[in-house]
């Protein structure tokens, strides 16, 4: 069962998603907040996999939320479901931590399955969305680090929110490949975790590839 908490002001939007989450096999809506400052003081006793958040909020700035949110309770995966689809909201919430992006004209089936994927690892983005992060990335691969063209095409499918096994699949390679790949583009990138090479590649803070 994937515990999920809501955080948005539209009281129609929180309702929705509640009826869906609760009708859905596998799927529980355990908290429901209409501002940020009631859902960080709240969630740590809830504890959910996943929280439903829409940045744009009033009471306090959503972007600033999420980076609090991700200070208190790291192991949470915070999916931005939103209208607002600019480049610079989207950066700001991948750099906040985010795990994924998404629109709210996503369909109900495909909400269950991005959360169902932020919760196998993946970092769901709806298609307007990772268009805008890949051409991102493309258009910064010519710096300093080097990546090898397979390292490139395992960070371009990243880009777009694959897990590892969806980049194995797509790639014909072994989801331990994967993790090889992943590891080398780590290291060469000087950074953790998913999130920060996707940010620092769509950046173009010193990424070259080769092969390309």
């Amino acid at each position: 069962m994937i515990s999920v908490a809501i955080v948005d002001e539209q009281r129609d939007v929180r309702e929705g998603l509640q009826n869906l989450l609760n009708s859905a096999e596998g799927f529980s809506c355990v908290a429901v907040f209409s501002d940020g400052e009631e859902a960080l003081s709240k969630l740590r006793r809830v504890h959910p996999d996943v929280v439903l958040m829409d940045i744009d909020l009033t009471s306090m700035s959503g972007i600033e939320c999420l980076k609090t949110l991700k200070d208190l309770l790291p192991e949470v995966e915070v999916v931005i479901l939103t209208n607002l689809t600019d480049d610079d909201h989207i950066f700001q919430a991948l750099s906040a931590g985010a795990s994924g992006y998404l629109s709210k004209s996503i369909f109900p089936s495909k909400l269950l399955g991005a959360i169902t994927e932020v919760v196998n690892g993946g970092a769901p983005l709806n298609m307007a969305v990772a268009r805008r992060v890949v051409k991102s990335f493309n258009k910064n691969k010519n710096e300093l680090t080097e990546l090898s063209k397979r390292e490139s095409e395992v960070m371009e499918l990243l880009c777009q929110g694959h897990n590892y096994r969806g980049i194995a699949s797509a790639l014909y390679i072994s989801p331990n490949t994967v993790r090889f790949h992943l590891k080398n583009i780590y290291r060469k990138l000087r950074v953790n975790s998913r999130h920060e090479a996707v940010l620092k590649v769509t950046n173009g803070e010193g990424v070259r590839v080769n092969g390309s």
